[in-house]
């Protein structure tokens, strides 16, 4: 069922659309004043990106630069950014989904003729996210996907383009989380969970699956294979605030997992523009924690030891306005003292199944997270 025929998806397509021709307009009426059209795109930089600690997300600010069409220097992605704004049209008419591959290769003979120069999909992906901030819309509105890349299983019923998916009957792989769950698409039914659990790892979220984790603790079993892609950020988001559930965030105790919690919870610098939509600033870190070792009895062996990148990265971590409380800020000074980091499945060194069956379930029972 095309998203297009659905109420919601008309509605959607419909304000979309609208955008869009707005933008169009913008330039049709310079013309008419006999000015040189000009299109104004919100600056995606790290100086326009600021923390609104009422909020707790990381938001994009109001600076823009202006792209004109009498500009020898600008001319070339001032009309690319139109070029490819009509092709979304006409994806999002047609009731159409597509790539980013797909799209740069649409667009590739013209610009290729026209500029003489070859046409990489980098100008193309950088145009699209210029539309997609001036337009104010996520680029799966403007019909664009990626890979599926995450699973879900748990106490969750969803209908995904008119097929209803049971997530307690997913067997061992789960159900693939497309790129594109908005409203239209993607709908929740029948949920009996009690919290979401993200998972860093593939391979983790399958011992949980295996051992139906879920299934015990009422609970929705969701894994993005290590730094979640937009679509499961997007899914997490929906599901925390219309199902009203608890999010709990189960990464490595590395910088990098620091780094994967925080932007399911803050959002990502790099998607500044996109975090009142992905971010969910209730999320909490369940761990690992720099004192499980300790904690845990676990042997030195199954630790590494941080490599300075990993060093460098967690004093940067450090100086970041929300991972300033107490707990925070001991919790990564411990893993920099001790010089040492632990991977998820360390938790295997203890029992196959000591993770589901005593790790998580104490955390939880004893509230050991942080916020």
């Amino acid at each position: 069922m095309p998203a297009a025929t659905t109420a919601s998806g008309k509605k959607l397509q419909k304000a979309t659309l609208k955008k869009l021709e707005a933008l169009a307009l913008g330039v049709c009426r310079d013309l008419a004043k006999t000015k040189s059209p000009a299109i104004d795109i919100p600056l995606r930089t790290l100086s326009n990106v600021n923390f609104n600690a009422q909020k707790r997300i990381i938001e994009m600010g109001k600076d823009t630069q202006q792209r004109f069409f009498f500009n020898i220097s600008m001319v070339k992605k001032f009309t690319e950014t139109f070029y490819l704004s009509n092709e979304c049209r006409q994806l999002i008419e047609a009731g159409k989904t597509t790539s980013l591959r797909d799209l740069f290769y649409m667009a590739k003979p013209d610009f290729e003729a026209a500029s003489r120069e070859e046409y990489e999909q980098e100008e193309s992906d950088a145009i699209t996210e210029d539309i997609e901030v001036t337009v104010d819309s996520l680029r799966e509105e403007l019909n664009l996907f990626a890979s599926n890349r995450g699973a879900l299983v748990g106490q969750l019923t969803i209908v995904d383009q008119g097929d209803t998916i049971d997530g307690r009957r997913m067997g061992s792989g789960g159900w693939s989380i497309p790129s594109i769950v908005e409203p239209n698409i993607v709908q929740f039914k029948k949920c009996d969970a009690k919290f979401i659990l993200l998972v860093e790892k593939d391979a983790v979220w399958r011992r949980f699956n295996e051992d139906r984790f879920w299934e015990k603790y009422k609970c929705i079993l969701v894994h993005g294979q290590g730094q979640p892609p937009r679509g499961v950020r997007r899914l997490l988001y929906r599901m925390a605030n219309e199902l009203k559930l608890p999010l709990y965030v189960f990464v490595d105790n590395d910088p990098w997992g620091y780094y994967i919690y925080s932007v399911i919870k803050q959002g990502s610098i790099n998607l500044a523009y996109e975090s009142r939509r992905m971010a969910v600033p209730d999320a909490k870190f369940i761990g690992l924690s720099s004192f499980d070792r300790e904690k845990y009895d676990l042997d030195l062996s199954v630790t590494m030891k941080l490599k300075d990148e990993d060093v460098s990265r967690a004093k940067q971590i450090l100086g970041y306005p929300w991972f300033q409380k107490k707990e925070w800020q001991k919790e990564i000074r411990n893993m920099l003292k001790e010089g040492r980091k632990l991977e998820l499945e360390a938790l295997s060194r203890k029992g196959i199944s000591f993770v589901t069956e005593e790790y998580l379930p104490g955390k939880l029972k004893r509230k050991e997270w942080l916020d």
